[in-house]
């Protein structure tokens, strides 16, 4: 991990003293490689951790603290196909870290619950899209959500790693996360108060391990 990273965290630990036991290290270590092995991230939850989940792909998806410039080859490229629009790509496009939420497709989400079992809306999702070496990023308060810990066991048949972000116990989805991060909290107004940064601090530190520089 850069020694950049790692302020970025001890920043945090120090504004949120109360959440340096989750294992933040683990998790970003796990979304930064697979997201340097051209894998992606799928991500969930309902009611409020639903826009959370849009939240996470809004930052992962596009610069968030870090400019992103286009690669040397594909500047290449663009200029060598269309030249004329060259400049207006080339300042404006940003390297994106592939992620995907699974609360948005209402068409298919709307379909799916109507046709078969609402409870498996976001695993028939994970089933499409999930791969080996994808990470699924789940969100509940209690752990029990039925949809979400479904979504978390099918990412396991695919071959995936589940990172869960919950309230204090972890509930059902201790049990099948690879990496739990249990806010130390019961109330469901405050663990979500504390999600937000704790999946910021992983946007900025995994975004800083793919684009970022490392101190000498």
């Amino acid at each position: 991990m850069k020694k950049t990273t790692l302020e970025i965290i001890r920043s945090f630990s120090i504004r949120f003293p109360m959440l340096v036991n989750l294992p933040l290290n683990s998790a970003i270590t796990e979304i930064s490689a697979s997201f340097k092995t051209k894998n992606k991230v799928l991500v969930c939850g309902n009611g409020g951790s639903a826009s959370d989940a849009l939240h996470i792909v809004g930052e992962l998806m596009k610069g968030f603290k870090l400019p992103r410039c286009l690669e040397t080859e594909k500047q290449k490229k663009i200029r060598d196909m269309f030249p004329e629009n060259f400049s207006f790509y080339v300042e404006n496009l940003q390297e994106a870290l592939p992620a995907i939420s699974l609360v948005s497709e209402i068409s298919l989400m709307t379909a799916y619950m109507n046709d078969k079992q609402p409870d498996l809306v976001f695993a028939q999702q994970v089933l499409g899209y999930g791969a080996p070496g994808d990470i699924l990023l789940v969100l509940s308060t209690s752990g029990n959500s039925k949809n979400v810990v479904y979504a978390a066991e099918i990412a396991k048949v695919q071959g995936m790693k589940v990172i869960s972000l919950t309230g204090q116990n972890g509930g059902k989805l201790r049990k099948v996360s690879d990496i739990l991060l249990n806010v130390p909290f019961h109330d469901t107004a405050v663990i979500q108060e504390y999600m937000l940064p704790v999946y910021h601090v992983i946007c900025i530190a995994v975004e800083n391990e793919c684009f970022g520089e490392d101190e000498e």
